[in-house]
């Protein structure tokens, strides 16, 4: 664009001072939320801290791949017994589940690569199928997750569910341990009569073992809870389990 001879070149307009930027190195005072954006402003962070603090606190995600070991809260003997059952049960369940799943999988191949299954699969699955299973209801009891009729228990105060979830825990711990004593009496029956597996060739009550020593378990996971309601002020399903449902159930 050709400049007329004479004229000075037009300069730019400088901004009025309400639109000019800011100094660097000054303050700047803000202007006041509307109503609409403070709202925003304050369910934004509201719902930023609630996913912090699930992120934090939720123990149910993904199986709790980064769980600690347990951690017993009764006082000295007590506690060493509770953490060794807690043991006990972590390398039965984990070994139990781990075979079986590499049997299965050995027989699967076997089947269709090399048209040979192997002979034992049935034998051995059977046999950690009952691992899994009296080790389990040992683990069951530690996080409170068995079966509870609590209709009238519900409408009880806390001192009056208190006393029942002692005579209940006290209850099922004689339960298991009168269990206990007739699974040891059935497993002396059958190593009298020397029975073994027909694929495996293993003494059939060498895979009844784990019976009496789950009732075991189960009966002192019972008797513990008693005695940790006995001493808490709180009302425990189990050791480690407060009472409540769902989202009200914490786990210590």
């Amino acid at each position: 664009m050709r400049r007329r001879p004479g004229r000075p070149a037009s300069r730019p307009r400088p901004l009025p001072a309400r639109h000019r930027p800011p100094p660097a190195g000054r303050n700047v005072r803000k202007l006041p939320l509307s109503s609409d954006q403070s709202l925003r402003t304050r369910s934004q962070a509201k719902s930023q801290n609630q996913s912090q603090t699930r992120s934090q606190t939720d123990t149910t995600a993904a199986d709790d791949p980064d769980e600690v070991a347990y951690v017993s809260t009764l006082p000295g003997a007590l506690g060493k017994i509770d953490a060794a059952i807690a043991r006990v049960e972590s390398v039965l369940l984990a070994t139990g589940v781990l075979l079986m799943a590499l049997n299965t999988v050995a027989n699967v191949v076997g089947r269709y690569l090399f048209q040979s299954s192997l002979f034992f699969t049935e034998e051995l699955n059977r046999v950690l199928i009952v691992v899994i299973t009296f080790a389990g209801i040992s683990y069951a009891a530690r996080q409170g997750r068995h079966i509870r009729m609590s209709a009238i228990y519900d409408a009880l105060p806390v001192r009056a569910r208190k006393i029942l979830m002692i005579v209940i825990a006290l209850t099922t711990a004689v339960l298991m341990f009168g269990l206990c004593w007739f699974a040891v009496a059935y497993l002396l029956t059958q190593a009298g009569r020397g029975r073994v597996l027909p694929a495996l060739q293993i003494p059939v009550w060498t895979t009844l073992v784990i019976v009496p020593v789950g009732l075991f378990m189960t009966g002192m996971q019972y008797l513990l809870t008693a005695v940790k309601n006995a001493i808490s002020r709180d009302v425990y399903l189990s050791t480690a389990v407060l009472e409540g449902y769902d989202d009200d159930e914490t786990e210590i």
